[in-house]
């Protein structure tokens, strides 16, 4: 039987989207014949929780484990809910608190490539045993957290492996890297490390076109491009019923605030009866203050409501009663490669996608090939209005539907079947 040994981060109970991508392919591989085998932390620092997912994870897998210094620990001591944030990597663009700023900079200058970097010696003491017992064809480290791709490394430099780096966003193109305040030292070291990774690995696979084109200008290893998918069968398409929701899940931070669409929204109250009856916004998760106040500031308070990080079903539920659904990114050139993990799940949701980011944006051009939505710049306020004011005319006519027509290969079956047969087993 063919073998895969994947060392992760985050697994359940871990909550987010970073759990999400390894535990699907493991629940799919297992199922395929190839016998998953996991390498985890003892006693992890999850930020977001979900137990709900635990019952996903299949029954009689190999799992192991190490212990290791978890900093975020002792950083609770300058304020459990700045640690909260920088740990979940909710780093917002706007300027920071001292506590804040002292924390991102300590993590951006003394922690490289992150703050799970103590766990690198513990694991590589650890895993040769198990790689002499369990054999495995493959080796898969998964980041961020990134110290994992340099366990991956320093197994590949003392033994005799395959190695696939998968990486689930951007390392030193990441777009709140400079939040860090990295200094040149810091700087260096990460590009070395990044391109260490790159040059040693089997294998690197990405979940964007973007960050794999940016991977091959570094690295004549086979670059390939598997994305995150959704699971569950896609909705109708039929319009909700209820009021004209436009629902936000996930972090909603100061460097994603869509101020175009809050002051488009305010015009269209004045214009379009019933509107101020008709609107919501509903918001799950963090919502950072200089959204609420952009909010408030575009007189949208009264139709807004935000909600606690729920799990992921019951994420999945918001999204089907949706009207439309909202997927902004930060207005930056590093974001342009970035696929948001919720798209696929928004995608499946069957809900027209309002999409807002910068120009060039790999998800904006995904979601209007899909035909599953539109997308828009941050400087576009007209067209926005106007696709807004179609939409809104389009549910008052119980008209609004949200087909998914070409995304069947976004399954997470369909994306296993890809892992397997287009880049482990024929890159080999």
């Amino acid at each position: 039987m063919r073998k895969v040994l994947i060392i992760t981060y985050y697994w359940p109970p871990a909550g987010g989207p970073g759990v999400q991508r390894w535990l699907y392919f493991v629940r799919y591989l297992a199922g395929m014949g190839i016998q998953p085998v996991l390498f985890l932390p003892e006693h992890p620092h999850y930020p977001l929780q979900d137990p709900e997912l635990e019952a996903l994870v299949p029954e009689g897998i190999s799992v192991y484990r190490s212990s290791f210094w978890e900093p975020y620990r002792l950083a609770a001591l300058l304020g459990r809910k700045t640690t909260h944030r920088v740990s979940a990597g909710m780093i917002d663009k706007k300027d920071p608190g001292w506590a804040e700023r002292l924390m991102r900079w300590i993590r951006g200058n003394f922690f490289i490539p992150d703050a799970r970097r103590f766990w690198i010696r513990p694991a590589l003491q650890k895993l040769p045993a198990i790689l002499e017992k369990e054999r495995p064809d493959w080796v898969i480290t998964t980041g961020p957290p990134h110290s994992l791709h340099l366990i991956g490394l320093g197994l590949k430099k003392r033994l005799d492996i395959r190695w696939a780096a998968d990486f689930r966003d951007p390392w030193t193109g990441i777009g709140y890297h400079d939040f860090m305040f990295p200094g040149s030292r810091a700087r260096r070291r990460h590009r070395d490390f990044e391109r260490q990774v790159l040059q040693h690995a089997n294998v690197v696979i990405t979940t964007s076109r973007k960050t794999a084109e940016s991977f091959r200008e570094q690295t004549a290893v086979p670059v390939h491009v598997v994305t995150n998918g959704y699971n569950h069968t896609p909705a109708s398409g039929d319009q909700p019923e209820g009021p004209f929701r436009i629902v936000h899940t996930g972090s909603l931070l100061g460097g994603r605030n869509p101020e175009n669409l809050w002051a488009v929204l305010q015009e269209l109250l004045q214009e379009e009866a019933g509107l101020v009856r008709d609107l919501r916004l509903e918001f799950t998760g963090l919502v950072s203050a200089e959204v609420r106040q952009s909010l408030e500031t575009a007189g949208l308070n009264a139709y807004s409501n935000f909600h606690p990080y729920v799990p992921h079903k019951q994420a999945m539920a918001q999204m089907r009663e949706a009207q439309v659904l909202l997927l902004p990114e930060i207005d930056s050139a590093q974001t342009r490669e970035i696929l948001p993990g919720k798209l696929f799940e928004y995608m499946a949701a069957a809900r027209p996608i309002l999409a807002i980011g910068p120009d060039g944006w790999e998800a904006a051009q995904l979601v209007e090939e899909t035909g599953c939505g539109v997308a828009f710049t941050y400087q576009e306020r007209a067209t926005l209005k106007a696709h807004l004011r179609k939409w809104y005319q389009a549910y008052k006519a119980g008209a609004l539907r949200g087909d998914p027509p070409r995304i069947e290969g976004y399954h997470r079956k369909a994306l296993t079947e890809k892992l397997v047969n287009e880049v482990l087993w024929v890159s080999s």
